[in-house]
């Protein structure tokens, strides 16, 4: 069990070597706190979504989950966050045209830059992990489907939080009162 583990790690801290610098600063700048954060993804990248939105939320963040009964129309000073492996999911795209046309920042995370959503991004984070389409390009994996990019994806934007939160005093009593009571 633990060798399993610890190969699952070793592949992760592989592909945490590989994003470009550059790429998360663009992100991480993007995320702004007077910005109303907008997430999106389908199956377990928008799970991934979830979670990232949630923390936002902790920590201070005007944040919606695209979809939800509750999520306001996009406007031109809004940004979206757009989670999906290959970038051509046909959900997210839906979301990211109108977005688009609208003027709403668009940021991508994803494994494939060279894709639809990566051609309408304003900015892309490519993770370069392995997904469920097992591209030639993409890494070896012990793991199934797309869980070494699901994987990546927690880690880098909880990373983006932490850089978003670290020069705020008490940031943790901050989120926890932030956190569900009930």
């Amino acid at each position: 069990m633990k060798q399993v583990y610890y190969e699952i790690l070793n592949e992760l801290k592989e592909v945490a070597k590989k994003i470009d610098d550059k790429q998360i600063e663009a992100f991480v700048q993007d995320i702004q706190p007077e910005k109303r954060i907008f997430v999106t993804g389908d199956g377990r990248s928008g799970l991934m979504g979830k979670a990232f939105a949630m923390r936002l939320m902790h920590a201070g963040y005007q944040v919606f989950v695209v979809g939800e009964t509750i999520t306001p129309s996009f406007n031109k000073d809004d940004v979206l966050v757009v989670i999906s492996g290959s970038g051509n999911t046909k959900s997210s795209l839906v979301s990211a045209e109108q977005a688009h046309k609208l003027g709403t920042k668009l940021l991508l995370v994803t494994a494939a830059s060279k894709s639809q959503l990566g051609e309408l991004a304003d900015s892309v984070v490519r993770l370069p992990a392995a997904t469920k389409q097992r591209l030639l390009e993409e890494p070896n994996t012990i793991q199934p489907l797309g869980n070494q990019f699901d994987q990546s994806v927690h880690l880098f934007l909880d990373s983006v939080v932490i850089l978003l939160t670290k020069d705020k005093a008490n940031i943790n009593d901050y989120m926890k009162n932030q956190h569900a009571n009930y």
